[in-house]
Formats: structure tokens, sequence, C-alpha cells
């Protein structure tokens, strides 16, 4: 099922055939540099069924990423809720990782404007709130073009203490400011 469609991609439910280049994206050292270390094949396919558990389980989740014009598998981008110990949570998290060849082209920026639109519209959420470690700054760069505002840092309860990773930064968005700033094709 397509639950998004933009421009250039469709975000859609996951298929078995979207194991293998999954495995593939999450093995390698570049694209996982900013998490605590590249998956293996079994660590990527539980990933895979937690993701798809929570599709079923809440109606949303992280989509697999395709492009429109080849109907390559690139990625995924979309929700989950976030249930670690912090300040700001239970919340609802937008994210996305793409593999290496779809970088720079604008697709995490598309992807998920589409997907804060579908969440605040559709899925009725009030707020959504984004994180990464504080030395990624590609994402933050997402952040800022998809609307988010940066509230804060925080030290991620799942990263032990003195590793580079742990130091994060937080960014929210909030259902009415979002939509008057992008609804109706905003500029941001």
């Amino acid at each position: 099922m397509i639950h998004i469609e933009t421009a250039r991609l469709r975000l859609r439910d996951w298929k078995e055939a979207d194991l293998a280049p999954f495995c593939r994206m999450n093995a390698d050292e570049e694209v996982m540099r900013f998490m605590l270390k590249p998956l293996s094949t079994e660590e990527t396919t539980a990933f895979y069924l937690s993701i798809r558990a929570e599709h079923h389980e809440c109606g949303y989740g992280r989509y697999a990423v395709e492009e429109k014009e080849s109907g390559a598998w690139i990625g995924f981008i979309g929700f989950r809720r976030v249930t670690f110990e912090a300040e700001f949570a239970p919340c609802i998290e937008i994210g996305w990782r793409l593999q290496q060849a779809a970088w720079g082209q604008g697709y995490a920026t598309e992807g998920a404007k589409a997907c804060l639109r579908h969440g605040f519209g559709q899925l009725g959420f009030s707020e959504v709130h984004s994180f990464t470690a504080t030395v990624n700054l590609p994402s933050q760069n997402v952040m800022n073009k998809i609307g988010l505002q940066r509230v804060g840092l925080f030290d991620h309860p799942k990263v032990e203490p003195g590793h580079p990773l742990r130091e994060h930064v937080l960014y929210r968005a909030d259902r009415d400011n979002w939509l008057a700033a992008f609804e109706g094709g905003g500029s941001r």
C-alpha cells in the first residue's frame, strides 16, 4: 500500500524484496557513521520485522521509499514511537535513512516534508520530534529544511557515557505552526 506520494517518491508498506537492499544499506559504514555501528543481516532482519510490527500496530511507521521513475528502493522515511527515558518522551519521532546513491538529491527533505503533512493531517499528530547526534550535520540540515525547530541538547540514554555520539540535538514541530508555515506549498 502506498501511504504518501511526492513528485519523485513513493512512501509505501515494506515488501520482502526490500530486505536485501535494507541489509546492504545498514551494513554500509558510511551510511551508518552516525549510528553506533553497521548492522549485521540478523540485526537488520530484526529491525525490518519491528518496523512491520509497528506499522501493523499503529497504522504508521517508517515507510519504505522508492524512486518513482526507476521503482528502486532507496531507504526509509517516516515515524516511530519513542519510549526511552527522556524529558520529551514518549513522543513521535520522524527520521530517515537513505542509501548513498540517493544522497544529495533532496529526497530526505522531500519525503520528510510529505510525511509531516501526512502526520499532522491524516494521522492527527499534535507534535513531532526528531533528533540526531550533534555531529550529524546532514540530518540537522534536513530538520531545518522541513521546518523543525531546534529545542536543545540531550544525552541519548541508549548511548554509553563518553561515546562521541551520546550528545544529541533535539528538534520539534507542532501541528498548528507547521501547517501555517507549510500548508499550500510553503517555500521553507
